[in-house]
């Protein structure tokens, strides 16, 4: 039996599975035959917990292969956190247990992780200033293969990874790589207060890629932020501690039926409840007596061919650009009516030479030929001057809607809405995310 660590700090958590291995056998004998096959693994990036994890493995005569080094990267024995000497070409694991540190960055060796761009991380990479999701990977990428038995995964998190990062992110990629391959057995809501270091709710994420058929195509999330109760003494952030009561109650919610769990604190999910699409929508603004809007406003942009070819884009109907037109110290107004297949280029010039035109004949006065004309002429409406541009246009408004997955897009949007709806387009890929609403929500099944 093969249990794994990536972040193993002084070896707590690698002990205790162990020993909580070796209490759950019949008698001594039993525990003696079967302690030799049970062998840790673990690798740890501070020297000093490093040290203390190696001299406790030894004094406890432990099956051990401790590493010093950061498991999130390739191994490179000429760098200087030497990465990952537990390859998962060689090394798939049975277990797998962690408790990484929250908001890890992981800028300053960005680089080299993402030379497992094609392989481990292959998914999606969370930005830069959380690498949780990161130590989830390179456990997953341990996996031993479902023919071999499989592996299941415990990892602690606090609640970044749930719902960090918007559909398309990197989070929400690996957070759909799993859901979408049913891994995630089940999420554990534990109680605040719980670390030494910090107050906040973190979350037990089980993991598994040989499911039982009875939890397949299901996520159980068991709320246990109530199992605890006060320390005597504040030890810094510690004031709660979860007993054996406390302990007993979690793994009874998790192993309870789970076709017939009907409790307030633990809920059953499908993957798919999770997911998201992303939609832009477009829709018509209405006015005080609800009827579509029109609105004037300054035009901010620079009223070039690109810029307004883009408006005529958008709004796809009629556009009025007021303005004025400087010819040196001399000023006229324009107005200006664009069409959504008008060439703002060709209506603007021709406007302009409309509105200059005794000027523009004065200047076109002396030249010999046409060539010299064109050129002529170039050069005044050149050196004109649009200001104080103001345009007219349906009062379009352009928003983001998060849709549930299993939900008609279209009705969603003029339900919710309730205005015109001028276009919308779904995202490429589903979004996904575990959020607040799917914690605290009723029983579905």
């Amino acid at each position: 039996m093969l249990i794994y660590d990536p972040a193993c700090g002084t070896g707590g958590m690698l002990s205790v599975a162990k020993s909580h291995i070796l209490d759950r056998l019949e008698n001594n004998e039993h525990r003696e035959q079967k302690e030799a096959h049970i062998i840790l693994y673990g690798q740890e990036l501070q020297p000093q917990n490093f040290a203390i994890c190696e001299a406790e493995m030894l004094l406890k005569a432990d099956k051990s292969h401790i590493r010093l080094g950061n498991s999130l990267i390739p191994y490179n024995e000429s760098h200087e956190d030497k990465g990952d000497q537990l390859n998962a070409a060689e090394h798939r694991f049975d277990y797998m247990l962690s408790n990484p540190p929250f908001g890890v960055t992981w800028s300053d060796y960005k680089k080299e992780a993402e030379k497992f761009n094609d392989t481990r991380y292959k998914k999606g990479m969370p930005r830069t200033n959380d690498g949780a999701l990161l130590f989830l990977q390179t456990m997953l990428a341990k996996m031993k293969p479902v023919e071999q038995g499989g592996s299941q995964i415990a990892v602690v998190f606090n609640g970044s990874p749930l719902s960090n990062g918007d559909c398309g992110s990197g989070e929400s990629e690996i957070r759909r790589w799993v859901l979408e391959n049913d891994w995630l057995d089940a999420i554990i809501m534990l109680p605040d207060q719980l670390f030494y270091n910090t107050g906040i709710y973190t979350y037990i994420w089980l993991l598994s890629n040989n499911k039982a058929d009875s939890y397949k195509n299901q996520v159980k999330i068991i709320d246990a932020r109530e199992q605890y109760e006060k320390e005597p003494k504040s030890f810094g952030n510690k004031r709660n501690r979860m007993t054996d009561s406390h302990r007993l109650w979690v793994t009874q919610a998790y192993q309870q039926h789970w076709q017939t769990t009907d409790h307030r604190n633990i809920k059953l999910f499908k993957p798919s409840d999770f997911a998201f699409h992303k939609v832009s929508v477009v829709f018509w603004q209405t006015d005080e007596q609800e009827q579509p809007a029109f609105i004037t406003e300054p035009y901010s942009k620079s009223f070039t061919l690109a810029t307004v070819k883009k408006e005529q884009q958008f709004y796809d109907s009629e556009l009025i650009f007021n303005l004025n037109v400087l010819n040196g110290q001399q000023s006229k107004a324009l107005e200006l009516c664009l069409q959504p297949e008008d060439s703002f280029s060709s209506f603007y010039q021709k406007a302009l030479k409309a509105l200059f035109n005794a000027e523009l004949t004065k200047e076109l006065k002396e030249a010999k030929n046409s060539k010299e004309k064109a050129v002529l002429e170039k050069a005044f409406l050149k050196q004109l001057v649009a200001t104080e541009i103001h345009y007219t246009h349906r009062h379009y408004v352009q928003d983001n809607e998060y849709i549930p997955y299993g939900q008609d897009i279209a009705e969603f949007l003029q339900r919710e809405i309730a205005k015109p709806i001028i276009r919308w387009e779904d995202s490429p890929q589903l979004g996904y995310e575990i959020l607040t609403k799917h914690l605290s929500r009723q029983r579905i099944y």
